[in-house]
């Protein structure tokens, strides 16, 4: 659940007349890519027919994914990397056609770094239910329209289940690793729970064991800012016209939810008081420059995202309990049999460490025992895509261990 991209993970800066500018355009009523876009580095898997486990049915699921990496003869070198909430699969690489931004981890995964692409085989895909690529809301249902309000209620453990189809797909048994940051991590300790056999190697970042009240609460607000726009048209927008989806529910979503991916002390020292231009914003129409960056990357994130896949996933996440049916969270965390790294960041209030530590304390094999791993950051939640020497030096202590 962060921005998951490198325009908007790197330290938080002023808004330019020229950034703002670039924006000045209507926004498409959906900023998802679809079928007819240029694909980019996307590749796709076909699975046949999905039946998500609280009911309905998904005819034919495709999930679209990226490969780094050559997959070794006997197929143990390859590692999954699962995105965040509103990420995609694009993990190395420029921007370009069919790719709105480059990779948000090209510092730690290429030659030579930290998950060495010369050494291992990586597969990144784009989640079930998003809108880059996979099966989601703004896919096209039998009846020639898109799924919108139709598509049915996923879970993280159904998101999982079409990860494993993909892995069968690709002849691959067992993971070498299954690396997850944020809603990726909770993908990740499913993963570990669930098909312990089928992974070598896990690391859960800045994710929790079990959504919690305060994250449920946070989300509701994120999901009623789009709902409640007219242009969200009980999901029903994807014929209108630019400028008449509902780019402002999903943008004032998105500025809910940066709030809580950021620590304040970063904010506090980058913004202060400041205001965005001479004008005085004490009732004299000006702005201060917080406000300003908020709305830029709330306004920028509608260019790139689906409402309706911000909904399904943000449900997704409220399922997220890997102890529902398992007799609780810490029998849930026994299962998983592999050497697990369970990092955390001091300044988190997404995420806070507590829940990481629980993580750690629950897995039988952490790195370091009952307490997660947990790096120094002012950056808060997205310190796992900021802090590359630490996040990477952590990583390859995972590698390098045995299974």
């Amino acid at each position: 659940m962060d921005w998951q991209t490198p325009e908007e993970s790197v330290p938080s800066s002023m808004i330019t007349e020229d950034l703002a500018r670039a924006l000045m355009g209507k926004p498409p009523a959906t900023g998802a890519w679809r079928d007819g876009d240029k694909p980019g580095n996307r590749q796709f898997a076909g699975l046949g027919a999905f039946e998500p486990e609280r009911g309905g049915r998904l005819p034919f699921v495709r999930i679209a994914y990226e490969t780094f990496g050559e997959l070794s003869p006997e197929r143990d070198n390859a590692i999954l990397i699962i995105h965040a909430f509103t990420g995609d699969s694009h993990v190395r690489g420029e921007a370009g056609p069919g790719h709105y931004t480059a990779g948000w981890w090209s510092e730690l995964v290429g030659p030579g770094l930290a998950i060495d692409t010369d050494r291992y085989h990586v597969v990144v895909p784009n989640i079930l239910g998003g809108c880059q690529g996979s099966t989601g809301p703004a896919s096209f249902a039998p009846d020639g329209r898109e799924w919108g309000e139709r598509f049915p209620y996923l879970t993280v453990r159904d998101q999982v289940r079409a990860q494993a189809l993909l892995a069968d797909h690709l002849g691959i048994e067992r993971w070498n690793a299954v690396i997850g940051g944020s809603m990726g991590g909770m993908h990740a300790i499913e993963w570990g729970v669930t098909h312990p056999e089928r992974v070598a190697r896990l690391a859960v970042l800045a994710a929790p064991a079990a959504i919690s009240a305060d994250q449920i609460g946070s989300n509701l607000t994120q999901l009623q800012a789009i709902t409640m726009d007219p242009g969200w048209a009980q999901g029903r927008y994807y014929d209108a016209d630019d400028g008449e989806g509902p780019h402002a529910g999903l943008a004032l979503a998105r500025r809910i939810a940066m709030l809580s991916y950021r620590a304040p002390d970063e904010l506090n020292a980058r913004f202060d008081r400041i205001w965005q231009s001479s004008i005085s914003p004490l009732g004299d129409g000006g702005r201060f420059a917080l406000e300003s960056y908020l709305d830029f990357h709330g306004n920028k994130f509608t260019r790139r995202f689906d409402a309706n896949s911000y909904l399904t996933l943000l449900q997704a996440m409220n399922s997220h309990d890997v102890g529902r049916d398992r007799g609780g969270v810490e029998a849930a965390l026994a299962r998983v049999t592999a050497p697990t790294l369970v990092l955390g960041i001091d300044s988190d209030r997404l995420f806070p460490v507590e829940t990481q530590h629980r993580i750690a304390a629950g897995v039988p094999r952490a790195l370091d025992g009952d307490t997660a791993t947990v790096i120094n950051s002012i950056y808060g939640h997205d310190g796992f895509l900021i802090e590359f020497p630490a996040v990477g030096a952590a990583i390859t202590r995972l590698l390098s261990t045995e299974p």
